[in-house]
């Protein structure tokens, strides 16, 4: 196998976020109306903005420990609303401060939600069902339901689906043939399998570590194999032959050591055929020519 170059795609498409600085181990961030503080251990190097700027964020998230800055508490440093609606081209969602540094929305991915959209548009058939592993509060789902696709949205947390449903319902699309499931991503992949459901794109963002409703335990390094080669069984084929296998396929992973080398070549030994773009994922700043490295991923498609 001969490896290809990275790509770096840039989330240079927000109205209604930017990064205003970053460095020291954080971020300084526009969402909406409001400026927040958040940890991110890879801006190693020095802001530009006064500490002065970032003192007087609406919000400022301190983590517990320097082993996990998504344990934490914030610090308001005015009244906020408990949520606001944000929007991404014809997209409109909620955004609030989570217990675990999250705004509920992860700004880099809207480069995921236009390919599929891409994909989608291109579809030629019935109408195309999409399903979204580790769903979290939705935005793909909704990007692919506004698309014209069917969505399946799996998350092992009812709180995360109910801000799904939030979401569906400020994005106006409370019609839309979404299947909102409660369940371990693994373990519904391999019954949707058994029940010979097929999908026309799979879009997955495992967690490092993750439990589903009934104990069940992911762990990204061992289970991540099984997962990919089950969801490129779930993806649609002309015949029995994996070559044939047409659709596509989006993984995003975060907070581990891995390369996008070893996303990259491990989905590649489940697929054959179709074309792949693998790298990392960035979020650009306002003022500054940097740009802010979030995830590594891989998409294929057939």
């Amino acid at each position: 196998m001969t490896a290809r170059a990275p790509e770096i795609l840039i989330a240079d498409d927000w109205q209604d976020y930017r990064v205003l600085d970053s460095g020291n181990g954080g971020k300084l961030e526009q969402v909406g109306p409001y400026r927040f503080v958040r940890p991110e251990p890879q801006a190693l190097w020095a802001p530009a903005l006064s500490a002065a700027e970032w003192d007087s964020a609406d919000a400022i998230f301190s983590p517990s420990s320097a082993d996990d800055d998504e344990a934490g508490r914030w610090r308001f440093n005015r009244e906020l609303p408990q949520n606001w609606t944000l929007r991404w081209d014809d997209l409109s969602f909620v955004s609030r401060p989570t217990p675990f540094r999250h705004l509920a929305f992860f700004p880099e991915h809207s480069v995921h939600w236009r390919y599929a959209r891409e994909c989608l548009k291109a579809y030629r058939g019935p109408q195309p069902e999409v399903l979204n592993l580790f769903g979290y509060t939705g935005l793909a789902s909704l990007a692919c339901a506004i698309a014209g696709a069917k969505v399946t949205h799996v998350d092992a947390s009812k709180k995360a689906i109910g801000f799904a449903r939030e979401n569906q319902t400020a994005a106006g699309l409370a019609d839309a043939p979404i299947r909102w499931i409660c369940d371990d991503a693994l373990g519904f992949v391999k019954r949707e399998i058994r029940r010979g459901r097929r999908y026309d794109g799979v879009i997955l963002d495992p967690p490092k570590f993750g439990r589903g409703p009934d104990g069940e335990t992911w762990r990204l390094e061992e289970n991540l194999p099984e997962l990919l080669d089950a969801c490129q069984t779930l993806l649609r084929t002309d015949s029995n032959d994996r070559a044939s296998a047409k659709g596509f396929m989006i993984a995003t992973v975060y907070a581990v050591r891995l390369s996008y080398l070893a996303l990259a070549q491990t989905a590649q030994q489940m697929f054959v055929g179709g074309e792949w773009q693998t790298g990392e994922m960035a979020l650009p700043h306002a003022n500054r020519d940097l740009l802010l490295p979030t995830a590594i991923f891989a998409r294929w498609r057939g």
